[in-house]
């Protein structure tokens, strides 16, 4: 047998023998240990673990790397929503063309192959995003699957015109319908904003994401939405289609209110997105005492069955100054703050990047190291596939549809002394 590129010694169980992983066509063709074949590329793992490649379910590209043009001084959502707003007015097509290549750069070589991305479509800044990113949907085909949603970030009712430029967006080529029912007046214009999400949705047979109940608690009935979107999930028939980011009012409710709400979201469906690096930054600013992590319940929503993922929503701006779009550190993270310590619980976490972001964004299907799926996937500087968020350790090599997109090459020593000390 013949094959494309050849894996040899390679760990994608810790409980397994080492495997060969045979690619052929741009699938996995075998996986055994000692395959015999002979192959146009061969990579020997030495032992090392392979993971599959990271998904980023929930991305700002058009609004990354703004960080140092204008500051947000205060660290809250109204800010940054108002900063990125200002920022927004001034955007040309080369300098959003610029930073979202930078972006999706950074993610490539930390391992991502696939990006739900979340372009403004509103009146400030028009389709520019949008334009963008289906020109990056070509030119980066090759290195990552790039998803395009249209997203309302000034709402689509307090907004005028928005709604048309959503119709336009998604004409042009926009994959998913977004939304940003909190962004509105009053509760019953976020009902109607969600209402008019569903029905571009089934208009144009499009998943849904949006950004949902993005607050420290449900106090203002804008930000408790989440009720109402489960129902018109399965009121529509779009079990399975339909993501939220954020969702942190939820972290607000006690056992007894939070029990009920989760059981809605897992009968409809729904994905839940946390975004980690936002939420704690910007949750939590009016708490002068016992200031709230601003988390949506990751581990109950997990516990009740609920497709859970993360995400690093933000690079650097108002809303995330930090960040570099790596998957694994964006985990490690999510498991110090949801308190996922143990080692079935850090499996978890790394589920939630990969085989979980998947599912959110529909791509499940043609996903994970096994034979007869697309060959996306990752080998890790560990030998251990659980050691993946302790070490965030170097990629060091990319492999998407069966071809090596990145390869990296890194050399530390330690020198040791004798003490030459009295």
């Amino acid at each position: 047998m013949h094959v494309d590129l050849l894996i040899k010694h390679v760990c994608v169980r810790d409980d397994a023998p080492l495997v060969d992983i045979a690619i052929k066509d741009g699938r996995i063709a075998a996986m055994e240990p000692g395959i015999d074949a002979s192959a146009t590329e061969e990579i020997d793992a030495q032992g090392r673990a392979a993971i599959p490649g990271l998904i980023e379910a929930h991305l700002h590209l058009d609004k990354a790397l703004l960080h140092r043009r204008l500051p947000a001084r205060f660290g809250t959502l109204d800010e940054a929503i108002r900063v990125t707003g200002i920022l927004k007015s001034r955007q040309e097509r080369e300098d959003v063309l610029d930073r979202s290549r930078q972006v999706l750069d950074m993610a490539i070589k930390n391992g991502t192959v696939a990006v739900r991305a979340h372009p403004d479509v509103d009146l400030i800044q028009g389709l520019i995003g949008v334009e963008t990113l289906l020109t990056l949907k070509d030119e980066y085909q090759s290195l990552l699957d790039l998803q395009i949603v249209a997203f309302p970030q000034e709402g689509i009712l307090k907004s005028a015109g928005t709604y048309e430029l959503m119709i336009d967006a998604l004409r042009m080529g926009a994959d998913v319908v977004g939304g940003c029912p909190y962004n509105e007046l009053n509760w019953e214009d976020t009902k109607r904003h969600i209402d008019i999400v569903f029905e571009l949705a089934q208009r144009f047979d499009a998943p849904i994401d949006m950004h949902a109940d993005f607050a420290d608690d449900t106090s203002d009935q804008r930000f408790a939405a989440i009720s109402y979107i489960a129902q018109r999930t399965i009121d529509t028939g779009y079990q399975g289609r339909v993501s939220l980011g954020h969702v942190t009012s939820l972290g607000a409710l006690d056992n007894d209110e939070l029990a009920p709400v989760i059981e809605q979201i897992r009968l409809a469906g729904i994905s839940i997105v946390t975004l980690p690096a936002t939420d704690l930054y910007l949750g939590g600013r009016k708490d002068v005492q016992n200031p709230r992590r601003g988390l949506t319940p990751v581990k109950a929503l997990h516990a009740a069955g609920v497709n859970v993922a993360y995400s690093s929503n933000n690079v650097r701006n108002a809303f995330t100054p930090f960040g570099k779009a790596d998957m694994l550190q964006i985990g490690n993270l999510l498991a110090h703050v949801a308190q996922f310590g143990v080692p079935e619980h850090q499996q978890a976490i790394l589920d939630m990047g990969t085989h979980n972001a998947a599912r959110a964004i529909g791509l499940s299907h043609d996903y994970g190291i096994a034979v007869g799926k697309q060959a996306d996937l990752i080998i890790l500087d560990t030998f251990k596939v659980a050691d993946a968020l302790l070490d965030i350790p170097p990629r060091l090599w990319v492999i998407k549809r069966g071809r090596i997109t990145v390869v990296t090459q890194h050399h530390c020593e330690i020198h040791r002394h004798s003490c030459c000390c009295a």
